[in-house]
């Protein structure tokens, strides 16, 4: 498959009152062309910042410290703003975290979806509207016509979500970044959402990034999943690694602490005890060992690798060693 994106080493920090916040400490992360990847893990824990590096949407306090972010063979972090207004939108689109306050109120949601077709495709409005109507069809909108001279206060939550899904495919962009796209819908509509998600990246083959802490989204969409933890990534693999064959304490904790989707037997949910990192002062070791039940000293000296487990799978946790003692995984199986 040919790679359509690659972030290699990223650090992203943010300058505060009180000193720098290393959000993100160098992630790696690839995606192929029509691929759908995940990319789980506690609210805080880097994902959401990744991502917003990607579109360079940091904010003026925010900025990459290093890495190279490459996109259709480009490094995006060396390109200017108005190289990046060629990109957000048109080549890149952005389902932001909750559609009732990402439309903005006061223009209609035509005015809103045919913005970002004028500007990068040159078109004209009617050209653009005639679209709008389109892709709010395509989504599922009922009466796309009366619809797209609405404004977002008429339309439901579950609606909204499918009109930041039209806007961000209505350039027809190479990837789309999905940031919690299912919050705070019930779970009727997310199901709508996600198979609405899945549909279009078929049709389209669009490549889709899906930021989530919820486990079932990314079951039910994703092939390759990204465990993030303290700004990095602790554990990466494909679905049935991640959900089966485990490797990271870390994993196993999310995978306890919610209701497993793949799973038949019901089980008792077990949070994951203690806090996150605190990324002003970044752990030197492993950013999980004050919460892990099988800590060990080089835990808490060095920060450990991403061991190869298998083709494709791979955990930064110092057990996958091979000096280090055996631990019972707590998904079933041996670690």
């Amino acid at each position: 498959m040919d790679e359509l994106l690659k972030v290699k080493g990223l650090k992203t920090s943010f300058d505060t009152h009180i000193g720098e916040v290393k959000a993100v400490r160098g992630t790696n992360i690839y995606l192929n062309k029509g691929e759908a990847i995940g990319i789980v893990g506690e609210s805080g824990c880097g994902k959401s910042v990744s991502m917003m590096s990607i579109m360079r949407l940091l904010g003026s306090n925010g900025k990459i410290v290093d890495g190279e972010i490459i996109f259709n063979g480009k490094d995006i972090t060396k390109f200017t703003e108005k190289e990046m207004e060629t990109i957000r939108g048109n080549k890149i689109g952005m389902i932001f975290q909750d559609p009732m306050t990402s439309l903005n109120p006061v223009l209609t949601i035509g005015d809103q979806l045919t913005e970002s077709l004028i500007k990068h495709k040159g078109v004209s409005k009617k050209e653009a509207l005639d679209e709008a109507v389109k892709m709010l069809s395509l989504v599922g909108i009922p009466s796309p016509e009366k619809r797209v001279k609405q404004y977002p206060h008429e339309f439901s939550g579950g609606m909204r979500q499918r009109v930041m899904i039209a806007m961000s495919l209505i350039c027809k962009p190479e990837l789309i970044i999905a940031d919690e796209p299912t919050t705070a819908l019930d779970v009727t509509i997310q199901a709508q959402i996600l198979d609405l998600m899945k549909d279009l990246k078929n049709r389209l083959n669009t490549a889709i990034i899906l930021i989530t802490h919820d486990l079932g989204v990314v079951a039910d969409l994703c092939t390759r999943i990204y465990v993030m933890y303290g700004g990095l990534v602790v554990e990466e693999g494909t679905d049935e690694d991640i959900f089966y064959r485990g490797k990271h304490p870390y994993t196993w904790g999310l995978l306890k602490s919610v209701p497993n989707p793949k799973s038949d037997m019901k089980e008792k949910l077990i949070p994951i005890e203690g806090q996150p990192p605190d990324l002003f002062k970044p752990p030197v070791g492993c950013p999980f060992a004050d919460r892990c039940d099988h800590t060990m000293k080089i835990c808490m000296e060095k920060q450990p690798p991403l061991f190869e487990i298998e083709k494709g799978h791979k955990a930064a946790c110092w057990l996958c060693h091979e000096n280090a003692p055996k631990v019972e995984s707590t998904l079933g199986g041996d670690k």
